[in-house]
């Protein structure tokens, strides 16, 4: 019987533009050993969320690259397979971060139980993980929202949008919804209870935004940037506040970005309205994490947020449906199951 085999994908190349299956290498190596104070992690699920593009890219940004021939990185559920650490024990689960990996060693630094008695495992690196945290930090952080004030937010039926927008209503404000295509819309407006789903395919999509928010925007939660931020640009209020997640729309940009100079045209903007424009990395937030995962689980078990995962098999599916999340084609988070559970 052939012995088993820790598959990794290794990043081949940078990507120039849309990165393509061929920037990733699929390897196998042994299964590690773990020394003494270590422990062998089985991969259940790794998440695949859109900020692993930038770590494709040498450009410098708020975190090292992965460096060429490196296993790409990643938020992992992990079952401990081995210990020789005594805090952990053999078939717990854990929060990790290995990567796109089957298997990894850890020194047990950086692991966090999970129970999947309180909520299934692959909540951890969603709703109850990074994107739903980010959501939570940087709308009442920064977003603030008001009851009766009014709440944009794009990429809405994503892992953090649809956060971003439930939460929104929880502190008695209205939601609007930007998402790709009917089926999306319907989603967050029908399933999660947004007050209004705009789709940016829309030939008219600006002018349905605008009908959307006929007392303008007070809070515009931005994962997208492009012609997403184009539309909502003239409709903020005085005092709007406007967290800055994520600008997918421009991940795969090379160069100059066409078009005129609009700089000034926003500053102008900034100071007539007197708008708050703040980029954030959830990290910055870290000390509230524990009151996000009570408040956040307490509203999952009440019903009032729900969220959807996509779910797609096997390690070798990862490539692909990481370069379809840069285009959207992801319906909720998106997820690799690598073991069964």
């Amino acid at each position: 019987m052939t012995a088993p085999m820790n598959r990794r994908y290794l990043l081949a190349s940078r990507p120039e533009g849309r990165p393509k299956a061929s920037d990733l290498r699929l390897d196998t190596q042994p299964i590690p050993e773990p020394a003494e104070g270590e422990v062998l992690l089985e991969t259940l699920y790794l998440s695949l969320d859109p900020y692993m593009r930038g770590r494709m890219s040498a450009a410098k940004s708020y975190a090292a690259p992965v460096e060429i021939g490196a296993v790409m990185e990643g938020g992992t559920v992990s079952r401990v397979l081995r210990s020789r650490n005594p805090d952990f024990t053999e078939g717990e689960v854990v929060l990790s971060h290995s990567g796109w990996q089957s298997h990894a060693l850890s020194d047990g630094r950086g692991l966090r139980r999970l129970d999947p008695a309180e909520a299934p495992v692959s909540t951890a690196l969603g709703v109850l993980g990074m994107p739903g945290f980010t959501a939570w930090a940087g709308l009442l952080n920064i977003g603030r929202p008001r009851a009766g004030e009014t709440v944009v937010v794009a990429a809405a039926s994503g892992p953090v949008g649809s956060a971003v927008g439930q939460i929104a209503r929880l502190q008695g404000a209205r939601a609007v919804g930007i998402a790709g295509g009917a089926a999306k819309c319907a989603f967050i407006r029908e399933e999660l209870g947004f007050d209004a789903a705009i789709d940016h395919r829309a030939p008219d999509f600006p002018a349905q935004l605008a009908a959307a928010c006929p007392e303008g925007v007070d809070v515009y939660f931005e994962n997208v940037g492009g012609a997403v931020w184009d539309a909502v640009f003239p409709l903020f209020n005085e005092f709007a506040r406007i967290p800055v997640c994520g600008l997918i729309a421009q991940y795969n940009s090379t160069g100059e970005f066409p078009g005129p100079d609009r700089l000034p045209v926003l500053m102008r903007q900034v100071l007539s309205r007197s708008l708050t424009i703040r980029g954030f990395i959830q990290r910055e937030f870290a000390k509230q994490m524990p009151e996000f995962r009570q408040q956040m689980a307490g509203w999952i078990r009440e019903g009032k947020v729900r969220y959807r995962e996509d779910v797609v098999e096997g390690l070798e599916a990862a490539p692909e449906a990481f370069i379809g999340l840069l285009e959207g084609k992801n319906f909720g988070k998106l997820l690799v199951r690598v073991a069964p559970e």
